[in-house]
């Protein structure tokens, strides 16, 4: 089992930039994890829609071949940090690879949310993809934690 987290972007924010390596350093103590930024596309001149594509071909390289891919999106299943926890269990113990992708300023393309097996809310808002991708690694290593019954968790 592996974890992949493609995102668009880097951080712009230093502070945030920082919280986010941390919390992924923490999360890969407990599953295996890679993660990958993708260059963001210039929308200058460019319509949304083409973006979009542009950034999702890029978050779909990244994603292994066996992965199932989780779509990052606003309108997609909310769960709790316990029924997220137990959905990244469950593909542990089926030796299952996830792929996560969180798309750019614009979200991700039409034709990485179809192929995706799931669509996974973060908030019921929209977030900065930076502030997404610091939930979501936060969450990741969470259920570490509540995996393995340690008190970070309360």
């Amino acid at each position: 089992m592996r974890l992949v987290v493609a995102v668009v972007g880097k951080a712009r924010n230093a502070a945030l930039g920082e919280a986010i390596r941390d919390y992924e350093k923490r999360a890969a103590r407990y599953w295996p994890l890679d993660v990958h930024e993708v260059r963001e596309e210039r929308a200058t001149g460019i319509p949304v829609d083409k973006v979009k594509e542009r950034e999702g071909l890029r978050l779909s390289e990244k994603v292994p071949e066996r992965a199932q891919t989780v779509a990052c999106e606003i309108g997609g299943k909310s769960l709790n940090s316990e029924q997220f926890a137990e959905f990244l269990q469950t593909a542990r113990e089926q030796d299952r690879d996830l792929a996560f992708l969180i798309g750019g300023a614009f979200g991700l393309s039409s034709s990485v949310t179809k192929g995706s097996a799931m669509k996974l809310s973060l908030a019921p808002w929209t977030l900065p993809h930076e502030i997404a991708r610091l939930v979501l690694v936060e969450q990741i290593y969470r259920a570490g934690t509540i995996v393995r019954g340690e008190p970070y968790h309360k």
